[in-house]
Formats: structure tokens, sequence, C-alpha cells
């Protein structure tokens, strides 16, 4: 135990070191653990037995981790003190509803749901996964995000406190959200539980399907809800009547992309299929589906999009609408969608009802394609809707000619993959994203490194997003009912990623082979990194200043350079550049630097370092500052950098010298 935090009386928050007597009360509640369960060392398979997720993989599965740390039973996830408070309130939750409702009851199953809801939130906010929230002095609960992270220290919360992660304050939601709803005085509704591939309505018998289906590999459903089910059904006193280590939530048919559980992309595909077209069977021909998807690979969308197609439905439309946390984790300095895609989506009908079987010619679907998204892009871009949000909108205008038929082929006859199309798609948006980012400027005289940072700029969000660190980590969420809305911190910016497949694409579209862009991107396994500007310092003003170590065998090996500040490394350059008798403000050493975006980041890097003279010189004297491109470029950088960056700082501190150099 590290510390104990109090609560003060005035509402000041303190801490204390903890004490000897502090940790007696610890080991006090293992030995109470130990006797309860009859002398065991492991109380923990006594009490919460059910096997934890098996994990791992690069599917879902990849979102838990623990029993890599030993936590082979989900009592495991708990400490003792935990543990025993849980359990104890779930023993309290069955000698009520026993007392107060007879067998057959029907209010009895209700009342133990929605106790189950309280002591499930309740396991969420005091497990020893909980992590402690350094800017709001709070602890946070373990689902922040749809995994069970690891974490090294945590915040153990007191139950019989009345702040958030106690009994008391979960009750308090609990009724808040009750009373909410029956002031509300909503309509009555009906609802069924069955299976997406087996629904129970007859045919053409709906007029909208709405569906929020799993999103591909991102998030392990069952096993999720593993972590709640093993309370609730303790509430409704069902484990003593079975094996406790069986008879978890159903996995088998779960549809998601989980390589653990040996369910792989083609399973996906095949049964959202399936799924779809049941819904497809259940809705009326002129009926509407509302399909709701956020991923952010390509591969993700290539699935979803075939099994819509192939189940019988004809995409008409795509909008982005906010409902993702802006602040979580994946959203920062990714090109994670600020909000989810709903697809709309029309019965692709034949006479009678029949699904329509219409053949479309690839040279027409490929005519029309650029005009569809020269429409479609402007009017996202006056609604705010850039980056990623925006490539995904224009999907269903783009697909509304692919899916308009049931096959398209070209004109030998053979039939165009939808892979195929995504690719024109791709380059379509790529060629009208660049014509908006630089408005009038001609981007045609950007060379290719220019018009892919510009456009992997744009993508993780136009200027409007915040970019973070690689390998930096954020709360995305916090627990107590004062702090829940609570901003976080930005962590600090090393980069800019992308999906490798969408960079790819990306790339692709702009006629640029991602892997021979080393120098301005890094790949690395399934991610592409646009580097920082800091990173670019010594390729920009000469490797030549990058010291060589020769081994053993006389062959020189390279060496990554020792990380210096940028001050320093413009230190060393300027003063290898000296000894070889070459002027640092013209870079005569600086082999790189031919083309625009290579000037631009130069002029920012000496600003950041407050070489002046040396600006001063590069823009005028070598007459950089004359190229228009320079600063059409510089201005375009401003825009797309995000706030906060440094990068748009020394871009702006450029700008700011133009007018004063006589540009």
């Amino acid at each position: 135990m590290y510390c104990v935090v109090v609560d003060r009386p005035s509402g000041e928050r303190v801490f204390r070191v903890a004490t000897s007597r502090d940790d007696k009360y610890a080991k006090s509640v293992s030995e109470r653990l130990a006797k309860l369960c009859k002398g065991s060392q492991r109380p923990a398979e006594v009490l919460l037995p059910e096997t934890t997720p098996k994990g791992g993989g690069r599917g879902a599965g990849r979102a838990f981790s623990q029993q890599a740390f030993g936590m082979m039973c989900f009592g495991d996830l708990f400490t003792p003190r935990q543990l025993l408070a849980l359990t104890t309130y779930a023993e309290l939750s069955r000698s009520y509803l026993r007392k107060h409702f007879g067998a057959n009851d029907p209010m009895k199953e209700a009342m133990a749901d929605c106790i189950g809801l309280v002591l499930g939130r309740l396991a969420d906010q005091n497990a020893a996964l909980t992590t402690w929230q350094l800017n709001t002095k709070n602890a946070a609960h373990v689902f922040t995000r749809w995994a069970m992270q690891m974490v090294w220290d945590f915040a153990e919360v007191n139950p019989l406190s009345s702040a958030g992660g106690s009994p008391d304050s979960a009750l308090r939601r609990m009724v808040r959200a009750i009373e909410s709803l029956t002031k509300a005085r909503l309509p009555k509704g009906h609802v069924q539980q069955a299976s997406a591939d087996a629904h129970p309505l007859p045919d053409d018998s709906a007029n909208v399907l709405f569906t929020d289906p799993p999103y591909y590999d991102a998030i392990p459903y069952s096993d999720l809800l593993d972590f709640f089910f093993v309370w609730l059904r303790r509430v409704r006193d069902e484990f003593e009547s079975a094996d406790a280590r069986a008879g978890l939530c159903p996995k088998d048919d779960e549809c998601i992309v989980d390589e653990v559980k040996g369910k792989d992309p083609a399973y996906f595909e095949s049964m959202m299929t399936r799924c779809l077209a049941e819904q497809r069977r259940v809705v009326a021909g002129s009926g509407i589906g509302v399909i709701v998807f956020a991923h952010k690979s390509t591969s993700g969308w290539e699935r979803l999009l075939q099994a819509v197609i192939d189940a019988g439905w004809s995409i008409t439309g795509s909008w982005p609408i906010d409902t993702e946390l802006a602040l979580r984790l994946r959203a920062q300095g990714s090109a994670a969608l600020a909000s989810s895609v709903h697809l709309v989506c029309r019965p692709r009908e034949a006479a009678r009802g029949s699904r329509a079987a219409t053949i479309g010619e690839w040279r027409e679907v490929l005519h029309e394609l650029p005009k569809r998204i020269d429409e479609w892009m402007p009017r996202l871009g006056e609604e705010g809707v850039v980056g990623a949000d925006a490539i995904f909108a224009c999907l269903g205008p783009a697909l509304e000619i692919f899916s308009r038929y049931s096959r398209v082929e070209k004109a030998n006859g053979e039939q165009v993959k939808l892979s195929e199309y995504l690719e024109h798609v791709w380059a379509a948006v790529s060629s009208e994203a660049l014509s908006m980012i630089f408005k009038d400027a001609d981007a045609a005289g950007l060379e290719p490194d220019a018009r892919l940072t510009a456009m992997w700029l744009w993508t993780i969000g136009g200027g409007k997003s915040q970019a973070t660190g690689v390998g930096e980590t954020a709360q995305e969420d916090v627990s107590s009912d004062e702090e829940e809305d609570a901003a976080v911190k930005k962590p600090k910016v090393a980069g800019f990623v992308l999906e490798f497949d969408a960079a790819r694409k990306i790339a692709q579209g702009l006629g640029i082979h991602l892997e021979k862009s080393e120098s301005i991107v890094e790949v690395k396994g399934d991610s592409a990194r646009l580097l920082p500007v800091s990173e670019r310092t010594r390729y920009l003003f000469g490797k030549d200043a990058e010291e060589d170590r020769t081994n053993a065998k006389g062959r020189k090996a390279k060496t990554k350079p020792k990380q210096g500040s940028l001050f320093e490394e413009l230190d060393a350059i300027e003063a290898k550049v000296a000894s070889t008798g070459g002027r640092f403000g013209g870079l005569e050493a600086a082999k790189p630097g031919a083309t625009v975006l290579d000037k631009v980041h130069q002029s920012m890097i000496l600003f950041a370092a407050g070489r002046g003279e040396a600006l001063k010189r590069f823009l005028v004297e070598d007459g950089v500052g004359k190229d228009g491109r320079f600063w059409k470029l510089a201005q375009s950088f401003s825009a797309l950098y995000p706030s906060g960056t440094d990068e748009k700082r020394w871009v702006d501190g450029v700008l700011a010298r133009k007018k004063g150099l006589g540009f």
C-alpha cells in the first residue's frame, strides 16, 4: 500500500502515508476470507471460480491479457477486501429477494436484474485493475475502454463511504435513471430477444431496420459480458445449481474476428451476411435500413460492406454522427473516428418483391464515381466533417453506384470485386480532399511528399484533433459522480498514426509508394506513423552528421543516434558543417531539401531552435522564400496541424516572419 486518500469534512482531499495499522486491517481481511472458505489458500477460486477469458491473438481477444499475469479465475481480479465486500453484497441481495418475493413471483426476477446491475457497476469500480485518475484525484473504473487493461498501480475504494464506487453512489445513479425514465412518460414498447440470423418476425413485416452490429475485431463482447454476468448469476441465486466454471455467456455464434476462438475475417463476413440477409427478409421492399459502424481499419469496413451488398441491400447514403468520446485514447493522434458512421440502405428489389439481379458496367461505374465524390466532399466540409469521418461518409454515395447492381462486370465479363472498387473510391476521395486542402493552390505543383503529408494530416482531423505521442497513455473516463465529465490532459505529440492499410490506400490514391517514403513515414507492424518534424532534423540537415562506428570486422555499423534535444542536434550538425567549410545558414552541406516540404520543415526547425539569422539567410539569400509554393504549403500546414502541437506553433512562427522579410 502506497498511501491513503482522506476526504476531510471541508471537502478537501489529502494524502497520508500508509501505516502498519492499514496493513494490519488488509491482512485481517485475507484471514477472514480464508476462514470463510474453510482454510483455503486461494479464496478467489472458491468464491469466484469461473475462468477468465483466454485472451491473446490479433483479433478481439487482444483486449484481454489477464491470464498471462496469473489471473486465471474471476476472483483473481479483486483484492481480498474487494472480494469480501462484493460477495457480501451478493449474499445480502439473495437474502432480501428470498425474504420479500415468492419463488414464482415475476417481480423477483425483475428486482434481481436491477440489483445485479448495481452489483455489476460496483465490480467495475472495485477491482484490482482500477486506475488512479491523476488529474481528478479519483479512482477510474476497470473498463475505461472495451478491454481489461493491466495496471501497475490502482486505487481501492472504501466500500462504506458515499463516494464514487460505493453502494450509495451506485444506487443514487440507478434511482436517478429510473426516475428520469418514469417522468419521460414514454410510450410502451415491445422487446423480444432473438438471434440476429433467426428473427421471429414474418417476411416484409417491418418498415425500418436500425442495427448497431459488432465492430469486426474491436470488441470481445461476450468476454466483457462475463465480467458482469458472474455477479448477476450470484444475485439471481443460480450459481450453485451447476458447475460454476461453466455456463457463462454464449460464444459459439458470436459475430466477431477473434483468432483465439477460431473466428477469422471470412467467418465475420459470412456470419454478417447471414444476419443482414435475415433482416432483409423482415424489412418490406419499401422500407429502409440503418447500419451503425465505427472501425479504424479498411479491412473491417470492406468485410462489412461486402456483407451488406451480398445480403441484398443497396447502400444509398452514409452519415457520421457524433457518438464517440473525443478524449478516448484511440481517438488521439490517430485516424480513429470521432463519430459512428450510419449507413443508410434500401432493399435491392425486383418485380414482386424478389431480390434484384442486375449487372452494371465497370466503365460507367468508374465514370460516375468522381462526380459523386465531388458533390459530397465540399458539402461535408461545409458541415465541419473532415478527415477519417469524411472519408467514411463518402462510402455511402460511392457505394450507391456500385451496390445498385447485384454484380459489376468489366468488358471481358470479369466480375469486379468490392475491394478493387474501394481502391478507386480512396483515390477519388484523396484527389478531392487535396483540392479542398489547397483550394486555389496548385497541388499538382507540389512533390509527392507534400501531398502525402497534407492528406495524412487532413485524415487525422484536418486541424481539429489533438495528437498524442506513440506509446503515451491517457485516461478515457472517470468514475466519481462529480468528476465524470472532467477533461483529460493531452499527452505530448510524437507523430501522427494511421492504420497501415488506410495509410497505404491514401498513398496509393496519390500515386505514392508508402514503403518508399521512409524519409517522412515510419511503418511498424499494422500501423504507420507520419514522423514529427523534430525527428527529421538529421535527415534535413545532413546525414553526414550521424556518427558511424566500426565493428570488430572492420565494417561500418549503423548506430541509432543518441536521443537529444532539437537544439543539441542542430549544434552538433552546425559544428560538423562549419568544420568542413560549409555555411550552416545556406545548408550547402545538406543533401536533402530539394522538395518544398523539406524546405518548409527546415525553416520550422530553424525557427524552433531560435536560429533567426540562419532562417533569414535561408529564406532571403538562398531564395527559398521567393517560391510561392513554399508559403502556400506553410499556410496549408498551419490549418492542418492539430492545435497545441509543436508543428503548429513552429509553422505559425515562420509565417509570422513573412512580411518582415519582405515577402
